[in-house]
């Protein structure tokens, strides 16, 4: 976690968005996700093959 106390003015604008960058993500938010041969969309049958790379944690963080 971040102490947002010792944050100073010139660090808040270090890291805020410029104004090209909240264009450029405007722009993505409303560009249509665009599928090709490389890279399909996933139908119903294929997405029940998947399968979970790491096995859920339980709230002690231990494997299940």
């Amino acid at each position: 976690m971040v102490n947002t106390d010792k944050i100073t003015t010139e660090i808040i604008e270090e890291l805020a968005f410029s104004e090209e960058d909240l264009i450029l993500l405007a722009r993505a938010r409303n560009t249509p996700i665009s599928f090709d041969e490389d890279c399909p969309e996933t139908t119903p049958e294929r997405a029940l093959k998947f399968r979970r790379v790491n096995p859920p944690r339980d709230s002690v963080g231990r494997r299940a």
